[in-house]
């Protein structure tokens, strides 16, 4: 045991230091040059409801660390707390919402414990709402993790990457469905396209 009683080779770190929280854009200030090339706005009620309407646009050529792709960890930290993985198809990131990222952990690892530390962070932002509860970078540094040594770390990986890479890719799928339906339903309403009967069915 070392000497805050964790297991040799063990460490405990500040969240903001097993994860980058990148924070979004004003994105009325990066409006696109035309409605036939834009990028769809990531804003809280999109990360809610996990589909970006495209009712507000931006920019596609802001600068690559604030588009969000299929599978990347994104949380509110203003208002409606939240942290998902965005599967909604390629977006901008607005202001209010972090893209998180790391360089020397897996996305299992900070996602998960972005998420373990969750309820606390919306706990302050209830604590401090006056008209919209939020919480600062300072409560990243605050928020402290078990970083297990790199054998466990390794074993771990082998169990639950494939489960949250599973997740996403179920997700994904859900999506793509969800679009054909749309797609089709209307279609069949009126009845553009219709649903062929088998000749057994007539009794041919």
């Amino acid at each position: 045991m070392n000497k805050k009683g964790l297991p040799d080779g063990w460490k405990i770190k500040p969240l903001d230091k097993i994860a980058h929280y990148l924070n979004g854009l004003a994105l009325q200030k990066f409006r696109p040059k035309n409605d036939n090339n834009f990028l769809p706005v990531l804003k809280i009620s999109q990360l809610r409801s996990g589909f970006a309407d495209g009712k507000e646009k931006a920019d596609i050529n802001i600068k690559s660390e604030y588009i969000v792709e299929n599978g990347d960890v994104i949380f509110s930290w203003s208002g409606s707390l939240i942290v998902d993985i965005w599967c909604g198809g390629k977006v901008a990131l607005n202001q209010h919402l972090f893209k998180v990222t790391s360089i020397d952990y897996d996305k299992w690892f900070y996602y998960y414990w972005t998420k373990e530390h969750l309820k606390a962070f919306q706990q302050i932002a209830k604590d401090k709402a006056v008209t919209m509860g939020h919480i600062k970078r300072s409560h990243f540094s605050e928020a402290l993790c078990i970083i297990p040594d790199k054998i466990i770390l390794k074993k771990a990986k082998k169990i639950i990457s494939p489960l949250l890479d599973r997740i996403i890719s179920n997700r994904l799928d859900n999506n793509n469905l969800k679009e054909e339906r749309d797609t089709l339903l209307p279609k069949l309403m009126s009845g553009e396209i219709r649903v062929g009967v088998g000749n057994d069915a007539n009794g041919d």
